[in-house]
């Protein structure tokens, strides 16, 4: 039995827990104190975690979420130097979303530091891994650390060249990853590029054939199918692994949400596009993706547009909307061709007028959503 503290809805109690059916199975079984922190603090959660230092000495830290008046507090109590802990407060603030995002956030860099929380399930989050998706995360684990370096390079150039003679962007031909697994795995034949994560009959009747040539130049190691990965991984480094991705992901949805609260503020208070960019730090083309979601999303934007389409001439405003008309709303390049020509350019570049058209398509997608609701509405 190991004596812990924990906090639900307030109630902050010290008890035991003891393991069953294994380390990861932990049942509290005691609960004998209840205690405030505090004067109006209510500590509403709190975990107990915890990481091997040094030849099998264990320290401990603390993760807790507060309210106070609306106020929501998060922190983490380092107990490393022993009984005197280190309080370092994570978030403060009135939103629940982005303290969350910050929880999981932060959480996630101390788990790939290799702190294990007390009790399970503290990402507070609904998905799980399948045993499919862990068995392709493994094989992804291992082309990162095991990956053949030179047949990665060439894959990479192999992309660029069908990238360049296709006009499309590399991504849309393989990803980092595909490429990683190609490099590590070094598939000899159509049923061994079957069983890479992300390639199917689509992608080898398009590529195989070049990624082999590839993949078969040079001696393998191994051997498939792939099922001996799982036996040669060290789970604890996976693991620690698994949460250095999701504290990726987390701080992608972190920078999200504070870019969403920085835009909704200066719109309303009638910043431009400038401004927005000096105050988030975002250049203007992702901002104006950000307005285009919040638009999507059901917020209102028209002040920003209105701002940025102030010294703009009517009449050309109208020949945009006119050419969304004609052609569509889902490609830039031929409404610009049609309201300024085939030869246009411009001496400031060509950026600001694709902003404006973006910054249109916006009222006119609005117009036509409008539109179509009250029609069905008869």
């Amino acid at each position: 039995m190991r004596e812990v503290l924990f906090c639900v809805r307030g109630r902050i109690e010290k008890g035991f827990v003891r393991s069953e059916g294994g380390s990861s199975r932990k049942v509290i079984v005691l609960a004998v104190m209840l205690r405030k922190v505090g004067m109006n603090m209510q500590i509403v959660f709190m975990n107990r975690l915890s990481r091997i230092s040094g030849v099998d000495q264990e320290v401990y830290a603390q993760l807790w979420i507060g309210e106070e008046e609306g106020i929501w507090s998060l922190g983490w109590r380092d107990f490393s130097g022993g009984e005197n802990y280190i309080e370092n407060l994570w978030y403060e603030g009135g939103s629940w979303n982005e303290m969350l995002c910050v929880y999981r956030h932060e959480l996630a860099v101390k788990m790939g530091d290799g702190y294990r929380p007390l009790i399970d399930g503290i990402f507070h989050e609904e998905d799980s891994l399948t045993g499919r998706n862990q068995e392709q995360l493994k094989l992804q684990y291992y082309s990162e650390h095991y990956g053949n370096e030179a047949i990665y390079e060439e894959l990479c150039a192999w992309r660029r060249g069908k990238a360049s003679s296709e006009r499309k962007a590399p991504y849309i031909l393989a990803s980092n990853r595909l490429l990683r697994l190609l490099s590590t795995f070094l598939p000899h034949t159509p049923e061994e590029l079957m069983q890479i994560p992300g390639v199917g009959e689509g992608k080898i009747a398009q590529f195989g054939a070049d990624w082999l040539v590839i993949t078969t130049a040079v001696a393998r190691e191994h051997a498939f199918p792939l099922n001996w990965v799982h036996e040669v991984i060290e789970e604890e480094s996976f693991v620690s692994w698994l949460y250095k991705q999701k504290e990726v992901k987390y701080k992608k949805q972190l920078e999200r949400l504070r870019l969403r609260r920085i835009l909704l503020q200066g719109i309303e208070n009638g910043l431009g596009l400038e401004q927005l960019k000096v105050n988030s730090g975002v250049n203007r083309r992702e901002l104006i993706e950000a307005v285009e979601e919040l638009e999507r999303e059901g917020y209102s934007v028209e002040k920003l547009i209105h701002v940025e389409l102030g010294n703009m001439p009517q009449n050309e405003q109208d020949a945009i909307w006119n050419a969304y008309v004609e052609l569509g709303d889902l490609f830039l390049k031929p409404v610009l061709h049609k309201v300024y020509g085939d030869d246009f350019s411009a001496a400031e570049g060509l950026d600001i007028y694709y902003e404006r058209l973006r910054l249109i398509r916006i009222r006119f997608r609005r117009e036509q959503t409008h539109k179509v609701g009250i029609a069905t509405s008869f």
